[in-house]
């Protein structure tokens, strides 16, 4: 079942189930996680004569109005389902009745009736199979590119031509950690702390003054329970007080335009991982062991005990001394260049990454000749800058690596390049424009001066989305987030009630919605969740994600499921002002604006 025939589907089924009036009957207190995180394919649906909204947002036994029919009405041939016995799933023993009385049911007995009633219909909406819809190799579309009017295919190297295993991230965190003992005379103790894999995600900002790691969302705002001091989570009311009584991160103080601010930085590089581990792990000694520290002085001491790892050649000698152990997936970069020359591309290589170390993993993953499929070959770029300098010249090596002395009046193939800039870049080569598509992994380094000033497509790499399409693949996740959408939608619009029967039934709801969005974090990563979303908004990264990439993939042999033509279309998603057309505010009522009556006089 393709997406567009599921939304059709829930379209239609909400639809045609609007206008249906609530069951009566209060049911007993419903175990909701454990009815909320499963579902069966083969769920009974509602009875045809009930609905998950009402006329009214108040309990009465009248019928609904003439005014409450929708616009457009939806008539489906669906077969009679047989009724839901009770206690089936999701249900929790309730009976199912209509308003036939007109006799008064109380405050609670309405509101249950109207939450039971939403929770059947998530539960019936989802139609089987609907969870196996997404790929981890498909590619992902913020703008629209057609790969017709693409004649260049330009590519950073470390994470985009070459994917790591995750053993490296352990060997960068072990001789950076033993570099802050040694070079920088930190205690001991610190060699106790092991690298912990799944502890921090990418895209994390991190307070240099206070030492607190933590995920902020698009708006600049920290998501309640993920900021940490150390290894342990810093309670939410003591972020607010940090914060001047807030959550909100100002714009000055918050990470610049390439993630370094005065006070936060984000840590944007998937080999910046290891760094955040070793950042926690410090300053969780020092806590520990209640040691006086300057967390300034500490994140500048691991900030570059981390650099000397690059820097001293330490990575270079891993990966060179055993390619099978650290890189993955080559022969997929090699079908892709392949596939691309092939077709009479045009290909150029642009990294930070030297020569030697480039050359010992492109022979290991193509071949001795793999500068045969590259037009022009750039070395130690000095990305970003190489973007942004108009001034550093281009340097010739040799076969050996050593540096030419000549000047480089061309960029010719088969030649091996050093630093340069993209200005000459682009006057050497004649490459400008949509017709460029340009790949990387980091955000600020890669794609966004390629985006913003020189109008260059942009495609990211992001490995992250191979684990976390499965996890959005899920039956758990994907009922949990509906049933989440749904009971937020309900409590949007049953606020008008402020009795205090509806009152504490509204508690019982918000501690629902809470363990339900600590449980789909969760489900990602416990300390921090999904790299894309905050609670509900997406997160600072989504932001720069959707800003400087075209599309964004899992990894570049992803490009093998399409043909050189295919044009990339991005999905339309709802402002929230077309959102009630979407589930959670058809099945909840929200088409219909509270107090509308009390307003009407303004228009």
């Amino acid at each position: 079942m393709s997406f567009k025939a599921v939304g059709s589907a829930l379209t239609r089924t909400l639809w045609t189930r609007g206008q249906r009036t609530p069951p009566a009957a209060r049911p007993p207190k419903v175990n909701r996680l454990s009815t909320t995180c499963s579902v069966s394919g083969k769920q009974q649906g509602c009875d045809k004569t009930k609905s998950c909204s009402s006329d009214s947002d108040r309990p009465s036994g009248e019928g609904p109005s003439p005014s409450s029919e929708p616009p457009h009405r939806f008539t489906t041939a669906d077969k009679k389902r047989p009724k839901e016995p009770v206690g089936a799933p999701g249900v929790n023993g309730v009976r199912r009745r209509s308003y036939t009385s007109a006799a008064p049911v109380s405050q609670s007995t309405y509101l249950w009736a109207r939450y039971n009633e939403t929770k059947r219909l998530v539960h019936d909406i989802i139609p089987p199979g609907a969870c196996k819809l997404l790929n981890s190799s498909t590619i992902y579309a913020n703008n629209e590119v057609d790969l017709a009017e693409v004649d260049i295919y330009g590519f950073d190297y470390d994470y985009t031509l070459a994917m790591y295993s995750n053993a490296l991230e352990k060997m960068i965190y072990n001789t950076a950690r033993n570099f802050l003992i040694k070079n920088f005379k930190y205690p001991e103790g610190i060699q106790r702390y092991d690298y912990i894999p799944n502890f921090a995600v990418r895209g994390l900002h991190y307070d240099i003054q206070k030492g607190l790691l933590m995920k902020i969302d698009a708006f600049h705002y920290i998501q309640a329970g993920t900021v940490y001091r150390g290894l342990s989570p810093v309670p939410d009311d003591e972020v607010r007080q940090l914060y001047g009584g807030t959550f909100h991160i100002p714009l000055q103080q918050d990470s610049g335009f390439y993630g370094k601010g005065p006070k936060i930085k984000q840590f944007m590089d998937i080999f910046s991982i290891p760094e955040m581990n070793l950042l926690a792990a410090a300053n969780d000694f020092f806590i520990s062991n209640d040691i006086d520290y300057d967390p300034v002085h500490l994140f500048k001491d691991v900030s570059e005990a981390v650099g000397m790892v690059h820097l001293q050649g330490y990575m270079y000698k891993w990966v060179m001394g055993d390619l099978d152990k650290y890189i993955l997936r080559g022969e997929e970069t090699d079908a892709v260049l392949h596939r691309l020359v092939n077709k009479g591309k045009k290909l150029f290589l642009i990294t930070n990454s030297p020569f030697r170390f480039v050359n010992k993993g492109m022979t290991h993953m193509v071949g001795k000749n793999w500068r045969d499929f590259f037009d022009v070959v750039i070395v130690q770029a000095e990305k970003p800058h190489f973007f942004t300098d108009c001034i550093k010249p281009f340097r010739r090596l040799d076969s050996n690596g050593d540096l030419q002395w000549e000047k480089i009046k061309s960029l010719n193939k088969g030649e091996i390049y050093k630093q340069g800039n993209l200005f000459d870049f682009l006057r050497l080569t004649g490459w400008t424009g949509s017709k460029v598509l340009y790949f990387g992994d980091h955000l600020y380094s890669d794609l966004a001066d390629l985006m913003l000033r020189h109008g260059w497509r942009t495609a990211a790499i992001v490995p992250e989305l191979e684990r976390e399409t499965q996890v959005v693949s899920t039956d758990r996740y994907a009922v949990s987030l509906t049933w989440l959408q749904a009971l937020t939608g309900l409590m949007e619009r049953l606020q008008i009630h402020r009795d205090s029967e509806s009152q504490k039934i509204f508690e019982e709801w918000q501690q629902e919605r809470e363990e339900l969005r600590v449980m789909t974090k969760n489900l990602f990563n416990p300390q921090f969740g999904s790299i894309f979303r905050t609670c509900h908004n997406p997160t600072y990264f989504s932001r720069r994600l959707s800003r400087f990439s075209d599309i964004y993939m899992a990894s570049l042999s992803c490009l093998l499921n399409y043909d050189e033509s295919y044009t990339f279309y991005p999905r339309r998603t709802p402002l929230q002002h077309e959102a009630p057309l979407w589930m959670d505010q058809l099945c909840t009522g929200c088409m219909k604006t509270p107090f509308l009556e009390e307003m009407s006089h303004i228009r």
